[in-house]
């Protein structure tokens, strides 16, 4: 894809801010081909990590609830206070689609044109988590590139966005009021792994409605077990009219500077890279087993016996390894 350059020459054009070089890098790195995955690992040494490091945001809720809108009002809302914003807008699509990418576009129209602010959209490619498969490695560009504040916005599908847990620093809720039907359409796990939650559009809420939904959340929240220690803020705004986001910005600020003084930043840090390597060589060995034509076959007829219940998923599993493993595969 662009191995006429190598990866020496796109990291330093990376490094130095080229907005080219950092589509082009994300692009390698959710290549799904053997070549471009070997030259993504090779691009992403080449990235060492950024000290110190810059903070990734999480922006999740239920769809409707204007996660793009407040995206483009908390980009505007940090280069004010001097930050290069990146934003990774999770794509909901099985495939690319000009009409999902120009939706994220539309309506982050202001930080879309700013020249210290990269926004991309991902697609998903049908992965459950909403998180597209690249995320953490696009993220690592990003920050490379000098974007020292990265969004991801997520599916919002409920329990599946609890994967943006395993790639932010901190993760922020948007929920509405007046809908009826606020606290059931927030799923459990999510609210558990939310570190703010903002009820957004309340310029459409009258007060009382907006003071009950508010009294709601709290009450819920205080249910849930403590998240290092503390139960999730709940904060209101407009996106929309901007308004509210001033409070925001500086509670993120705020819970991202103690959890740097008190270590809980670099112990999440440490967990999600323990994870993402579990992760990432149990993608390594599949997509090894699916270069094999011989191994590739077994796989599809085991897909076919377990998708009509011939046989059980873990003796499936157990005899593809052993297969995978007398093939010469990298398992002892």
């Amino acid at each position: 894809m662009m191995h006429s350059q190598g990866p020496g020459p796109l990291a330093v054009r990376l490094r130095s801010g080229d907005r080219t070089a950092l589509s082009q890098a994300i692009t390698l790195v959710e290549s799904t081909r053997a070549e471009d995955r070997r030259a993504a690992r090779a691009l992403l040494a080449a990235c060492p990590p950024i000290a110190p490091p810059g903070l990734r945001i999480g922006i999740t809720g239920i769809p409707g609830v204007g996660k793009s809108t407040f995206i483009d009002a908390l980009g505007m809302a940090l280069l004010e206070h001097g930050h290069r914003p990146a934003v990774l807008a999770v794509d909901p699509s099985s495939s690319r689609s000009a009409g999902s990418i120009l939706g994220d576009k539309t309506r982050m129209q202001r930080l879309a044109a700013s020249d210290q602010a990269y926004i991309r959209p991902t697609a998903t490619g049908g992965h459950l988590g909403g998180i597209a498969r690249r995320t953490r490695e696009a993220i690592l560009l990003c920050e490379t590139a000098g974007h020292d504040r990265v969004i991801v916005e997520t599916v919002g599908i409920g329990q599946n966005e609890l994967a943006v847990d395993q790639v932010a620093d901190l993760t922020v809720l948007l929920t509405l009021t007046g809908t009826g039907d606020e606290l059931q359409a927030i799923k459990r796990g999510i609210m558990e792994c939310a570190d703010l939650v903002v009820v957004n559009k309340t310029d459409r809420a009258d007060r009382g409605t907006l003071g009950m939904a508010i009294a709601d959340l709290r009450q819920a929240i205080g249910l849930l077990p403590r998240r290092e220690g503390r139960h999730a803020q709940v904060l209101t705004c407009s996106a929309m009219e901007g308004s509210g986001m001033t409070e925001i910005l500086a509670c993120i600020d705020r819970l991202d500077a103690e959890r740097r003084a008190n270590g809980d930043f670099d112990r999440k840090r440490r967990d999600q890279s323990v994870t993402q390597l579990r992760a990432s060589l149990a993608e390594m060995v599949l997509s090894d087993l699916e270069e094999d034509p011989v191994l590739a076959e077994a796989l599809r007829h085991a897909e076919e016996n377990v998708a009509h219940g011939r046989i059980d998923v873990d003796q499936a599993a157990a005899d593809l390894l052993s297969r995978f493993r007398k093939a010469g595969g990298p398992l002892p």
